[in-house]
């Protein structure tokens, strides 16, 4: 961790594979050029990144009520200390004033989504939601977590078995009872400062005022169209949501006019200008750094402009797109000439909706599309969902699974509905109708998260104006989920069994019930992904028969942030292990399941876990991870032994899932993302543009000073073969890990917190004075290049330097921040007091300083390569060393690296970033973040909602069903891409697996020889020149040459006589695991005709013994 004034503050705690899930485009860091510690690059497996903890959120279980009236407002601090932390300033380290009033702790990572407007909006919202059975529970679940003012929760009728199929907040012993009162008190749990109460009477026209929004699930048409009155004429946001079996059905009506201040939650695009030309259409070109990212009929307005200054500040105008790095503006001509410079900047517009009322809307639908390969699927659905309705109004119940009468029934009413229609529905699909009828008493858990998803992000999009609302009718179905074969659902199949599960047996039988129930999975993770998925199972019956069997791992513990999304953690289980208490929650919502709960991180460390056996048992693995790495890896594991991988992630309002099918579609690792765009280092260190260039800035600071250093002096200290092993390595690597370490143990080591300070203020000076001194007398405001063009132009900002005022907020937060890090570092007691500090820098003398000649500034990465390439400095090296003191005379210091942990407010972490970041910033006239922006871009947060993750887990386990059913027909599976800021639905087939050749034999990436050992290398290439007729070029394993035609004859001729596991342990220098079953191998292989072919790899099982 780092420094800290928080006696609360924890222990580090290693990092975890598992956590928040991301969506893959996005994971990735950039490439970064900075300092290597020699720990690093000497040792051969560096260090994991830790990441340290918050501090320890106090809730008592007690404090969580349903009535709890805990305000969003105003939170008091814990530690007598913390008052010296808020004063940071507001245009630095602190949060801005405006935003103090939300919980950032618990909310970050939804506020990244969301914004503090939003957020603020929903604070004030009184949510009613009518219809306690799962889908019910997965929308006020889902709009609890997100935070609006009051949830009120409304059911009439009592708990029945069949309810425990999606409603995971009931139990057993609640059959009998009220649904809304059973549930009330488990759903206050999720967020203290959401009061929730239960409501059990009908609802009124006047109860029905008090609410921003209304949510009806499990309600009748009578129902429906009665309260759409009370809504619409009194201007409370309406959504009707039910779902049937594999069927579900959204309305929405948020009022006469109702006005959405952002579509899409994206960041408004940003381009810097080239020129504008003066004419009746004037046209705008952009810098070719990069395209502007803007669209026909967008707003913009500009800034910084020199010449036609007119448009500086401008009303927001609208353009046309002429290019990908051109767009025009409207007439120019009365401006003044472009000179140079300035920025285009995107205008988020308010966008007015007009929504139909209920009565009106049923008889005209408007749809939004939720599968485009089933575009005639609405107004099919929209038609039966109305004529269920008549039905159960006749019959007073819903068609019974698989009576063929009641589908009868059901379709003859469907048919009168549609002959009574203005404009009848042409072309009626019977059989789709049929099964409907077939499935509409199922209650599934995977359709109720997908639908709690959806309904939860449209009543926050209803209170706070946030995103583009569904307009008006969604329909969605999963029929792909039932077995090819229908005629296995008979009426007996289907028949209610008095079970927890007959909500699905009445869609998939209780044959299929009992398959679920002896299946064994493999969760890797137990995040907000994780959890729901764990959720899901358990409703299912996943695992819950004697011989099934979950398996969970994550080695994380919980944080605070955590507990906004993912729902099985409560206050009181901050710190504890995600994986186990997951484990324990879900065995209270179904005790039959069976469920173990592990802390591994998944990789080739545990794989004498997760081994051979492990993996030949399951049926399927499931990811909830939020890396790429052990994403591939667990990808890569699934295809050598050939176990379907259930594939998914979120980022914010958008998520994704996809299904790998073994010997169909392609790995998850097949398709590779395009590396993400990396700051080019001359930018970082002396021409950033962009707060983004002074934030990667400030987080490369950070490591050189705070970590780097410390970890290099640490290895000296502790390894007497140091200098030896640095003294090897190429370049001027030698150079900068001694240079750093004599800096931690010489140069800059502190003796007390003073000297701290004063380190902190005189690497003020030289940061944001001195070296924009230098770099001015190096290049002129007024310099020009070869061409006579302004250096100090384009993408080149002028900068200026800074005079230290320790009157000046945000300088006196950087010392602060930086000096209390340092006194970290060395073990020396921290200082929060912040007069006590600037009263100390009155007192530091500054060395005075004068650019120079001759120093040499690089203006390319190229000029800059080329100088470090030619630095290296014998001489210099060998001063380095002897200006070292002796390991035995530094038995006295102590240093601690500072690994950069972004969730801890009390670290200074995060304040030193905001704080160094924001200088730079005024050094070079870019407009400064505050530390949420801040946190967000140096922390690398991926945003993350309750409601995105709800809805891909439904999918996730939609296909988790089809899996199940052993479906062979890639065209039923469904891959997902969904985003619903927008809201957009797309689904597609999986790709199928692509398929190579060699002679007349296709292979897959699924595909492999099998060779049983042992063989002597020799034989093993004689084995492939008679069975295949391929010519062994080149053999390797892992990392390790085995055999190549290029390889010295002496040593080819000595391994072609050993076995093949001799070989291995040979070149490896390794030995075989115990646990390690078969070896694998990759080849390079010449056809008869000596042409290279592409082959698959090589399974070599070992002998038993």
């Amino acid at each position: 961790m780092g420094a800290s004034c928080s006696t609360d503050s924890k222990a580090a705690k290693p990092a975890s594979f598992a956590g928040e899930p991301v969506d893959r485009t996005s994971t990735p860091d950039r490439t970064e050029v900075r300092p290597v510690t020699a720990a690093a690059r000497i040792a051969s497996s560096g260090q994991e990144e830790e990441d340290g903890t918050g501090s320890q959120l106090r809730h008592s279980r007690d404090s969580v009520v349903a009535s709890s009236h805990l305000s969003h407002f105003g939170a008091i601090s814990e530690e007598s200390d913390q008052k010296a932390l808020d004063e940071m300033a507001q245009n630095g380290s602190a949060n801005n004033v405006q935003n103090a009033d939300i919980d950032e702790s618990l909310y970050s990572r939804q506020l990244y989504v969301l914004g503090h407007e939003a957020m603020r909006q929903m604070a004030t919202s009184d949510i009613l939601i009518s219809g306690m059975k799962g889908l019910g529970v997965e929308v006020a679940k889902n709009v609890i977590l997100g935070g609006v003012k009051s949830v009120t929760i409304h059911d009439t009728e009592n708990c029945e078995i069949s309810d425990l199929s999606s409603q995971f907040f009931l139990t057993a012993d609640d059959v009998g009872k009220n649904r809304a009162v059973a549930c009330s008190a488990r759903l206050a749990e999720l967020n203290s400062y959401v009061p929730v109460t239960a409501y059990v009477e009908p609802i009124t026209a006047e109860f029905i005022k008090k609410f921003k929004v209304v949510v009806l699930t499990n309600s009748t048409l009578e129902e429906q169209i009665q309260i759409s009155e009370m809504t619409h004429s009194s201007k409370i946001a309406l959504i009707i949501a039910d779902t049937k079996g594999l069927f579900g059905q959204i309305f929405c009506d948020f009022g006469p006019v109702f006005v959405v201040k952002d579509v899409n939650g994206e960041q408004p695009a940003s381009a810097m200008l080239a020129s504008i030309s003066k004419e009746s259409d004037g046209v705008v070109a952009c810098l070719d750094e990069a395209r502007h990212g803007l669209e026909d009929g967008d707003y913009v307005t500009f800034s910084e402009i020199e010449g036609m200054v007119e448009l500086n500040g401008c009303e927001p105008r609208k353009i046309r797109v002429l290019g990908p790095y051109t767009f025009s503006i409207g007439d120019t001509t009365m401006f003044s000439d472009y000179v140079r410079g300035g920025t285009v900047t995107q205008v988020k517009m308010p966008n007015t909706i007009n929504f139909k009322p209920f009565k009106e809307s049923i008889e005209a639908p408007e749809f939004l599309i939720s599968d485009f390969a089933k575009f005639d699927r609405p107004e099919q659905l929209h038609l039966a969902f109305e004529a269920l309705h008549e039905y159960k109004k006749q019959n007073d119940t819903l068609p019974r699974s698989r009576v063929e009468a009641d589908a009868d029934k059901f379709i003859e009413i469907v048919k009168e509905l549609n002959a009574s229609k203005a404009k009848p529905v042409e072309g009626l699909d019977e059989k789709l109708l049929r099964i409907f009828a077939y499935s509409s008493k199922g209650d599934l858990c995977p359709m109720q998260a997908v639908f709690g998803g959806i309904v939860a992000q449209e009543v926050m999009k209803a209170c706070s104006g946030k995103f583009y609302p569904i307009f008006q009718w969604f329909y969605f179905d999963a029929v792909e989920c039932l077995p090819q074969d229908e005629k296995v659902l008979s009426e007996e199949n289907c028949k209610p069994q008095q079970s927890r599960y007959d909500g699905q047996i009445a869609v998939f039988g209780h044959e299929f019930q009992k398959k679920l129930g002896l299946m064994k999975y493999f969760l890797v993770g137990a995040g907000a992904i994780g959890c729901e998925l764990l959720k899901n199972f358990a409703m299912m019956g996943l695992a819950c028969g004697d011989g099934g069997r979950i398996f969970v791992t994550d080695m994380d513990t919980i944080e605070k942030s955590n507990l906004n999304r993912q729902f099985l953690f409560r206050p009181w289980d901050v710190q504890k292990m995600k994986a186990d208490t997951a484990a324990q929650s879900v065995k209270k919502m179904n005790p039959a399941i069976n469920i173990t709960a592990h802390q591994n991180r998944v990789g080739p460390e545990t794989e004498c876990i997760y081994d051979d056996d492990f993996f030949e048992s399951l049926d399927g693995v499931a990811n909830a991870l939020d890396n790429v790495d052990a994403r591939i890896y667990m990808d890569r594991r699934c295809v050598y032994y050939h176990t379907s991988l259930l594939e998914s992630g979120t980022l914010g309002t958008k998520g994704n899932v996809q299904v790998v099918i073994p010997h169909m579609t392609e790995a998850y690792s097949s398709s590779q993302d395009p590396p993400e765009k990396s700051i080019p280092i001359c930018t970082l260190k002396n021409f950033p543009n962009a707060i983004e260039h002074t934030l990667q800035w400030a987080r490369d600071v950070f490591e050189q000073v705070f970590r780097l250093p410390a970890e290099n002096a640490a290895q000296y200290l502790a390894d007497p073969k140091f200098l030896e092993k640095t003294l090897k390595l190429p370049g001027i690597q030698p150079m900068e890990i001694l240079d750093s370490v004599k800096r931690a143990v010489v140069d800059e080591r502190p003796k007390d917190f003073f000297a701290c300070v004063e380190w902190a203020r005189i690497h003020w000076e030289q940061q944001y004075n001195n070296q924009i001194r230098q770099l001015l007398f190096n290049f002129p405001a007024d310099q020009l290049t070869n061409t006579g063009q302004k250096f100090w132009s384009g993408p080149k900002r002028c900068p200026r330097s800074l005079d230290f005022d320790v009157n000046n907020s945000l300088h006196l937060d950087y010392v602060v921040a930086a000096s209390n890090l340092k006194a970290h570092m060395y073990g020396i007691k921290e200082i929060c007091d912040r007069t006590e500090i600037a009263e100390m820098v009155s007192k530091v003398e500054v060395p005075s300083f004068t650019p120079k000649s001759g120093i040499r500034i690089a203006v390319t990465d190229a000029e800059a390569q080329s100088a470090n390439s030619n630095s290296s400095d014998s001489m210099k090296l060998e001063t380095l060393q002897s200006d070292l003191p002796s390991r035995e005379k530094l038995n006295d210091l102590r240093i601690t690296p500072i690994e950069f942990e972004k969730d801890d407010d009390t670290n200074f972490h995060m304040d030193f970033i905001v704080a160094a970041s924001n200088l730079r910033a005024e050094n070079y006239g870019i407009t400064l973040a505050d530390r949420h922006k801040s946190k967000l871009i140096a922390g690398r947060i991926i945003p993350a909602i309750a409601t995105t993750t709800s809805l891909i887990t439904g999918l996730v386990s939609l296909e988790l069903l089809k899996l199940a059913q052993g479906h062979k027909n890639t065209e039923r599976y469904k891959n997902a891409f969904v985003n619903l800021a927008l809201p957009f639905f797309g689904f597609s087939e999986p790709i199928a697996a692509a398929k190579q050749k060699y002679y007349d034999t296709e292979f897959t990436l699924w595909d492999r020889f099998e060779v049983p050992g042992e063989l002597t290398l020799e034989k093993f290439l004689d084995y492939f020149k008679t069975q295949y007729n391929l010519e062994i070029t080149m053999l390797s394993q892992g990392v390790c040459m085995l055999y190549s035609f290029f390889m010295p004859k002496d040593k080819r001729e000595e391994r072609l006589s050993l076995l093949m596991s001799d070989v291995v342990r040979k070149v490896s220098k390794k030995r075989i695991e115990p646990h390690v079953k078969a070896l694998v191998f990759e080849l390079c292989c010449n056809d008869e005709n000596g042409e290279d072919v592409e082959v698959p790899y090589v399974k070599y099982t070992l002998p038993t013994n």
